[in-house]
């Protein structure tokens, strides 16, 4: 990492000219799996490495006003967003907003009441096929009016137990360039 005095002097515009969505899953470095130093790329992160709004939001900002050229979409083996469904998310909310424990048999409440009802209209992005979920991010960002043609969008799968990133040929296929 550079001094705290040489990263004042990074530009503001990644110096690698690509942004990275990636999951926020605790485990994962995504400057060290795919070889970035400071200043290299943008990474943006959240539960699953989805393609929600707000990450489209900041891939949207990232080549708008700052130039990125190219997109990768990573999600992991072993992600948390495979443990669990939308219902399961919104039955645990409804039974109490503590901390759930992870069992063998899956998530369990284990707080006090009250809970909230609230969960049933969110939309939690779990995934169920990862491969597919790559595919389908790729194919969102590839989709948004937001998103110029000429951007490429790459889909992979970090194996947490190799250290590998595994393209997913289909995300790929789906996020070429179109002009």
């Amino acid at each position: 990492m550079p001094p705290t005095s040489a990263r004042s002097e990074l530009a503001l515009p990644p110096a690698r000219g690509f942004a990275i969505l990636t999951c926020m899953d605790a485990r994962l470095d995504p400057a060290k799996y795919a070889g970035l130093a400071e200043g290299d790329a943008h990474v943006i992160r959240n539960a699953g490495g989805r393609a929600s709004d707000d990450a489209i939001r900041s891939l949207v900002i990232s080549y708008k006003l700052l130039g990125t050229r190219e997109f990768f979409v990573i999600h992991h083996t072993d992600c948390g967003m495979e443990f669990f469904t939308d219902e399961v998310m919104s039955g645990l909310l409804a039974q109490s907003l503590e901390t759930a424990e992870l069992g063998p048999d899956g998530f369990r409440d284990v707080g006090e009441g009250p809970g909230t009802n609230a969960g049933a209209d969110v939309d939690w992005l779990t995934i169920s096929d990862r491969a597919q979920a790559v595919v389908d991010d790729v194919v969102r960002i590839r989709n948004s009016p937001l998103v110029p043609g000429r951007i490429p969008v790459h889909g992979f799968v970090y194996d947490v137990r190799t250290g590998r990133l595994v393209e997913i040929e289909a995300a790929t296929a789906a996020g070429r360039a179109t002009d």
